[in-house]
């Protein structure tokens, strides 16, 4: 309420709770966003990955409410670390470190087999949800491709938990800029994957611009969860609106 009366107009809050209170997870709710976006794009199915600490996924479908979503595992939150503690970056600059290293694939393999990636959505994990430990002992560029292959894996399995396979992939957040990344990803998933940028947005700023959608269509009431999205019971909207005048 006060920052509605220091700006001077309406802020929505508490987006989570009615969701939540409903028996739904309460996140995520950039899909509406996600499928904004490609509403000029023909192919469908098509996904919208975003690759910030952890990773997640939209899967759009042909009908307006035709919407999964869930997180799919470590998106560079592990890497981050790994390259943290090793020599002393915040992140694979551009996946240099990845692409000049060899991926363990049976710590893949192992990693790939936790309940997590087999469990079906509505899913959703914290950062801080898994560890680099299994890779300790490996060189630095080593365990940067291990780890770019995790998450690459654990996307990969995130296409079982789909209606269909997406046609297209759409990749917001850092993990675009990680050329080991985007190529593990091209050469898994075997279609087309772009970077957001491709297709005229910013992908550093779309999670960001996905809270001002969400909140417009709060204050007009319209749905911002969905049972395939959250585990909602039905699509929902949510929020509190606070007004300037305290009303």
């Amino acid at each position: 309420h006060e920052l509605a009366r220091t700006l001077g107009r309406p802020v929505a809050f508490d987006l989570r709770a009615a969701d939540v209170e409903a028996g739904g997870q309460g996140a995520p709710l950039a899909p509406i966003y996600h499928r904004a976006l490609v509403s000029d794009l023909v192919e469908r199915p098509i996904a919208v990955l975003n690759i910030g600490g952890v990773a997640n996924v939209t899967w759009i479908g042909a009908g307006d409410d035709d919407l999964v979503a869930f997180d799919t595992g470590p998106g560079n939150a592990l890497l981050d670390d790994w390259m943290a503690k090793t020599v002393g970056a915040s992140r694979d600059e551009g996946g240099a470190a990845a692409l000049a290293g060899v991926a363990d694939m049976r710590a893949v393999a192992f990693f790939l087999g936790d309940a997590f990636f087999a469990s079906p959505p509505p899913k959703s994990l914290d950062r801080n949800a898994f560890f680099w430990d299994m890779i300790t002992g490996l060189s630095v560029a080593d365990g940067a491709a291990t780890l770019v292959a995790m998450t690459v894996g654990a996307i990969a399995r995130a296409v079982d938990h789909m209606p269909s396979p997406p046609k297209r992939w759409i990749v917001a957040g850092g993990g675009r800029h990680n050329r080991a990344m985007m190529q593990g990803l091209t050469e898994t998933l075997g279609v087309a994957v772009e970077m957001a940028e491709a297709i005229g947005f910013d992908g550093d700023t779309i999670e960001a611009e996905a809270w001002a959608y969400i909140s417009v269509r709060a204050k007009r009431g319209l749905p911002i969860s969905y049972p395939g999205t959250t585990g909602a019971p039905h699509p929902m909207t949510g929020g509190v609106i606070a007004r300037p005048d305290g009303a």
